[in-house]
């Protein structure tokens, strides 16, 4: 894997694992997928900043979690035939658990992007730039193990709107339909947090 830079604010980070660490899919997965062959993997969105907003809010870890994001990158091969075969294969690994996984390879999200989401996307060069255009800063994070195997976040936009519970349009986004359904999505499920208008967000 190549691994990004490393994030400035160590607290922030240790506090994010912490917190993403109490909901116990998290951990499970984690463990599991250090020591997978997986090629650069990487957990995103929703099971862990939505694990966040459940703790800072006293809730159960797991609430209005609906499925567990996970990015891996391989553009060796941009076939659907060669990622099915990984996603079955996570699926083997995770036989049991009762984990509801996605798993997708950002090599190849280009390819399908436009059709699903009615918009161009220009094709990635890392599992990360696909968290750099995440509708929201609050929801822009992953979860990889570094070289080490120790848990590292990947946090292109900082902790402060994740832990203030503020949703705002990421500047790099497209799709403000897909903004405000989103938003629409989690203001019920967290009625605490505030979301920007897509208009005001910059």
């Amino acid at each position: 894997m190549t691994f990004p830079a490393p994030q400035i604010n160590h607290e922030r980070e240790a506090r994010f694992i912490e917190l993403a660490f109490l909901n116990p899919n998290n951990r499970l997965l984690f463990d599991r997928l250090k020591a997978f062959d997986l090629p650069n993997w990487t957990l995103v969105s929703g099971c862990l900043f939505q694990t966040v907003w459940n703790v800072l809010g006293g809730r159960d870890p797991l609430a209005g979690i609906k499925d567990y994001d996970l990015f891996y990158f391989d553009d060796t091969d941009l076939s659907w035939e060669a990622e099915d075969v990984w996603i079955k294969r996570v699926d083997v690994l995770l036989e049991g658990t009762g984990i509801p996984i996605e798993t997708r390879n950002q090599a190849r999200v280009h390819l399908w992007y436009p059709d699903h989401f009615g918009v161009d996307y220009a094709p990635l060069g890392t599992q990360f730039e696909g968290i750099d255009r995440f509708l929201s800063p609050a929801c822009a994070f992953g979860l990889y193990a570094d070289e080490d195997g120790e848990p590292r976040v990947y946090a292109p936009f900082g902790y402060d709107d994740l832990f203030e519970r503020v949703v705002r349009r990421n500047e790099a986004a497209k799709g403000e339909g897909h903004y405000y359904a989103k938003a629409e999505r989690w203001k019920s499920e967290w009625p605490e947090i505030t979301v920007v208008p897509w208009d005001k967000a910059l």
